[in-house]
């Protein structure tokens, strides 16, 4: 499939999105949520890729928030509908999908752009990486699941102090409060994030799979029923057998 404002490359077990618009700093538009979507689903469907980056292109921006002008003029309605389509065109899609995604997060990632890294699995970031929640200099909040996802990953109360703010953060700030895993100089970052990658890779794709969706209900009252499930549910998998019998027989696995 043929895309306008990203970029899809694959190597071996791994894939890697690039949001491809530096004339706007790789601002996100209808058409690039759409596109990253797409790709998302090509990828899920494809059995030889175990896992996926998202990156934006250039070394200033991964996305420096939403394009403002296609919403400017919405009333309530197509504005909900536009937060709601993106819930569930994108990020709930990211977030739940049964394969490991990682932001590499170079340069801004404010607004939307930050809400796309927190809806990633995990996320590493260049020394110049700005992240912020600047809706409310807009008269907004944020629609694409700032005001839930970053509660989860750094608390209420730093969670309240940016986006009541609207200030940005330097990556090593960042670092220090669990909103991005690691920080590396900005020509590392992506080498950095496919090493990472590559150990995931070649781990058990179905054991990840039922850890992705196990983690991801860590703060619901369904949390351990479903881990417990979901471990019971590996013992009759591939994976599995392969995993016990290489470790028996001191090798390597292949999953």
């Amino acid at each position: 499939m043929s895309y306008e404002n990203i970029l899809l490359e694959k190597d071996d077990k791994l894939a890697v999105i690039t949001i491809n618009r530096p004339q706007s700093l790789n601002a996100l538009n209808a058409k690039t949520i759409q596109e990253i979507s797409s790709a998302m689903d090509e990828l899920n469907a494809d059995e030889s890729c175990r896992a996926i980056i998202i990156t934006g292109s250039g070394e200033k921006s991964f996305v420096a928030g939403a394009d403002i002008k296609e919403f400017s003029d919405f009333g309530q309605e197509k504005a909900e509908e536009l937060a709601r389509n993106g819930h569930n065109t994108l990020f709930n899609k990211i977030e739940n999908t049964s394969k490991p995604v990682i932001a590499a997060v170079n340069g801004f990632a404010l607004g939307g752009g930050l809400e796309l890294a927190m809806a990633c699995h995990i996320r590493y970031a260049s020394e110049n990486a700005k992240l912020g929640l600047p809706e409310v200099t807009l008269g907004l909040i944020p629609g694409y699941g700032g005001t839930q996802r970053l509660p989860k990953l750094v608390g209420k109360g730093i969670a309240n102090e940016m986006i009541f703010s609207a200030k940005m953060i330097p990556a090593q700030r960042a670092k220090e409060i669990g909103l991005v895993n690691e920080v590396y100089p900005i020509e590392e970052l992506l080498t950095k994030t496919k090493e990472l990658a590559s150990i995931i890779a070649n781990n058990s794709p179905m054991a990840i799979s039922k850890a992705i969706q196990a983690v991801n209900l860590s703060d619901t009252d369904k949390g351990f029923e479903s881990e417990i499930k979901y471990f019971g549910e590996l013992f009759e998998m591939q994976d599995k057998q392969e995993g016990v019998t290489a470790f028996l027989e001191k090798r390597k696995p292949n999953f």
